[in-house]
């Protein structure tokens, strides 16, 4: 099977094949379902795809007993994951999805918070995302909504 998003196995989708993924259901390695996505962050410079928004939160019980979903809005990495069609997989731990540093949609990150979620997923300051990072200005918006 070829990846969904990636034109030569293991390179990183490009923006347009990231937002393909957009509506997907995010496992975790195991097959633990993590949340949904419900979007991209790309570099506020190159304009590359970094990040998946991800929509993750329980159901819980609402009016008349239909289910509703209280999302929370976190991002993954977009260098470890992966998708085929209709599903896509993160190679973070569930838990490690679940308890990102929680995102607002409709805001650019800045760099001081892109470098706290570098760190909950454990990406060191000398390579990855975390090193991109590592030239940009205090407080500067370094990934927007894409």
């Amino acid at each position: 099977m070829t990846e969904v998003g990636a034109e030569v196995p293991g390179a990183a989708p490009s923006l347009e094949q990231a937002r393909g993924w957009v509506g997907l259901e995010l496992d975790d390695a195991e097959g633990r379902a993590a949340g949904r996505i419900e979007g991209v962050y790309a570099d506020a410079e190159s304009g590359a795809p970094v990040w998946l928004l991800v929509a993750v939160g329980r159901a819980r019980r609402g009016f008349l007993g239909i289910g509703r979903r209280d999302p929370r809005w976190v991002v993954a990495p977009l260098r470890e994951c992966a998708a085929m069609p209709g599903r896509a997989w993160t190679a973070q731990p569930l838990e490690a999805v679940r308890g990102a540093p929680a995102v607002d949609p409709s805001r650019p990150l800045l760099r001081e918070h892109e470098a706290a979620i570098c760190a909950h997923y454990g990406i060191g300051e000398a390579a990855g995302r975390q090193a991109e990072l590592a030239s940009r200005p205090e407080g500067a918006a370094t990934a927007r909504p894409a």
